[in-house]
């Protein structure tokens, strides 16, 4: 099953980030992906393939 996601969607990750969040939002695509934490507001680029394998689920839709 293919997860369907876009730009500006609230995703949530298999791992929470350290600050204790789950919530990222995708600021970047491209060959890789920059997510931005909702709690602490730290950003992190992640390979696209990388990405898809630890994505959970979209929270939020963009659109």
């Amino acid at each position: 099953m293919k997860k369907t996601y876009q730009l500006n969607d609230i995703v949530e990750m298999k791992k929470p980030h350290p600050c204790g969040e789950n919530r990222w939002k995708v600021i970047r695509m491209g060959m890789d992906i920059r997510i931005k934490c909702q709690g602490c507001e730290h950003s992190v680029l992640v390979p696209r393939k990388k990405f898809e394998t630890k994505l959970k689920r979209v929270i939020q839709s963009a659109d």
